[in-house]
């Protein structure tokens, strides 16, 4: 059913159209928690630290979270002190916590792990984003930005400046769910927002190669290498050639295996598996003397149950103008380095 949905919202066909009343009521529904926000009947928190929200506007995976690695790696090239907070999506504890290297995943979610790994930057996860924030500022204190993993519609939290990630899909067939992948209006997301003037969307990142409209553009590609459970690296040029077992439990498995193909490898089985899959009823694929290749993403769950796995990293690369952009609105915004933090509401 949801790949059913997932074909269904790249054209106006007969089943977007038969579930668009449905969009209306969504639409409606929307409108107006956006507007209690507004009116101050639901509470909106403020932090004394910029807050920074990289997420979709469309449903499903679009490249959101490599968008945050490269984001969160800028900072700290800039000498920033920066936290990341996320809801930890498909985690089993609602317990606000800190995302350590020793968090079982079930606990922190696979993205936050992976962030967390990828940067080595504080990272705290909750249902409610505004109380990790909180936890996050309380436990580090000289943190100068928080990057928020997710929720352009988890208006609880405020934020300075809200970027809009994009994959090939653009917006699909521009309708609203359940009958298209829009979460809320496009293009009207760029001129309204929740935020103290009204303001929109402040950045468009494309992760597609083919942007669908304006933005700005980013490429994707393979590290050389594949990293071992003990961190110990192999060359990605030694595997070409031999045959080997390519599993992958995220959005889009087929761009990992196509990307795996260009560089060599010859993929003898592949496994597709669902998105955040847990691993924990999988089977140890039948010997055949395979090597075992995954994404950093699964690699964070499958490391602990499979040693022997190589996990191959993406290398995400916004263009530099995007740079330029976000730290020209980021800039003005920066305080020098506090000794503690406290918050408000609004």
């Amino acid at each position: 059913m949801a790949t059913r949905l997932q074909q269904a919202w790249l054209r106006r066909g007969l089943l977007a159209c038969l579930l668009w009343p449905l969009s209306r009521l969504y639409g409606l529904l929307a409108e107006l928690r956006r507007l209690a926000f507004r009116a101050g009947y639901f509470k909106s928190e403020r932090l004394s630290v910029p807050v920074v929200v990289v997420g979709n506007v469309v449903a499903g995976g679009a490249g959101k979270t490599p968008a945050v690695i490269a984001l969160v790696q800028h900072l700290q090239a800039r000498g920033l002190q920066v936290g990341v907070v996320s809801r930890g999506y498909g985690r089993t504890s609602a317990q606000c916590l800190e995302v350590l290297p020793g968090t079982p995943i079930e606990a922190s979610g696979d993205e936050p792990a992976l962030i967390r790994r990828a940067t080595g930057a504080p990272v705290f996860v909750a249902t409610r984003r505004a109380e990790a924030a909180r936890a996050l500022l309380a436990a580090h204190h000289q943190t100068q930005v928080i990057v928020c993993d997710d929720g352009l519609q988890h208006y609880a939290l405020q934020r300075d400046i809200e970027i809009a990630v994009f994959d090939e899909r653009g917006v699909g067939n521009g309708w609203l769910l359940p009958a298209g992948p829009l979460r809320e209006p496009w293009p009207e997301r760029l001129q309204r927002g929740v935020r103290a003037g009204g303001r929109g969307i402040d950045l468009v990142l494309h992760t597609a190669a083919l942007p669908a409209f304006d933005g700005f553009r980013s490429s994707r590609q393979l590290a050389d290498h594949a990293r071992r459970a003990d961190g110990s690296r192999v060359p990605l040029d030694s595997l070409a050639g031999q045959p080997v077992l390519a599993l992958a439990g995220i959005a889009k498995p087929e761009a990992f295996f196509a990307m795996l193909r260009a560089r060599g490898l010859v993929l003898a089985e592949t496994r597709d598996l669902p998105d955040h899959y847990s691993f924990d009823s999988y089977p140890r694929p039948q010997d055949k003397g395979y090597t075992l290749i995954c994404t950093e993403k699964d690699a964070v769950k499958l490391f602990p149950r499979q040693a022997d796995v190589l996990a191959v990293p993406l290398v995400f690369s916004p263009e530099a103008a995007f740079f330029t952009a976000f730290d020209a609105l980021l800039d003005p915004l920066l305080s020098p380095l506090p000794s503690s933090h406290g918050h408000q509401t609004a």
